[in-house]
């Protein structure tokens, strides 16, 4: 199940809706991608897996800053 460690995004589950109205289950995956980031205040490189939307904030913000925000730690991530 692909889930995303920083934003705890995880799939959404609804139905395909054809023309004749016969539903049936799917399910909706995040974006998760590989990811890792040079953390200054450590001096080395963590490896994370993180949705584009969790990757987009923590570039603007920085990591340690957005684990923080998030009431998160590096042990909760890594």
């Amino acid at each position: 199940m692909a889930k995303c460690k920083l934003s705890g995004k995880t799939p959404m589950y609804g139905n395909n809706v054809p023309w004749s109205k016969k539903k049936t289950r799917r399910r909706w995956q995040p974006n998760v991608q590989k990811y890792s980031i040079y953390v200054p205040e450590l001096g080395r490189t963590v490896k994370v897996k993180a949705s584009a939307r969790a990757m987009k904030s923590v570039n603007k913000l920085g990591l340690m800053p957005y684990l923080r925000k998030n009431n998160l730690s590096l042990k909760d991530i890594t």
